[in-house]
């Protein structure tokens, strides 16, 4: 089993960054991928960012590409998303979720953190 714990949401004004954290243990894998998800009120989750573990290469929505960067520790066995300059329409819930490979389809990732409230006022 695999324990992801998200942690740094927050309420912030528009133009702030925050930064995410994404704790994971129990049983590991040395290739496989991480990844952002983001579900906002009345809507459906989406993919915001992932990365593949062992080469490091990342992947964005156009949503949140230039703003956003993800990446990884791979001593603390966490990954981040650094978010900048955010707007009110990133306001969601932020999960974290590990998979096999990477993938922007939330059916390719089979664990996930129980989400973490990220609120960008006006």
């Amino acid at each position: 089993q695999v324990q992801l714990v998200e942690s740094g949401g927050g309420l912030v004004q528009a133009g702030d960054s925050l930064r995410l954290s994404c704790a994971a243990s129990g049983r590991t894998f040395s290739s496989y991928a991480m990844a952002w998800f983001r579900r906002a009120p009345g809507k459906e989750r989406e993919f915001v960012a992932a990365i593949n573990w062992r080469g490091g290469n990342t992947y964005y929505a156009d949503s949140v590409k230039g703003r956003f960067a993800i990446s990884r520790d791979i001593a603390k066995n966490t990954v981040y998303l650094q978010m900048n300059s955010l707007k009110p329409e990133d306001t969601a819930v932020y999960y974290c979720a590990r998979g096999q490979k990477v993938a922007a389809t939330a059916d390719e990732y089979d664990y996930w953190g129980q989400g973490t409230q990220v609120t960008v006022s006006s």
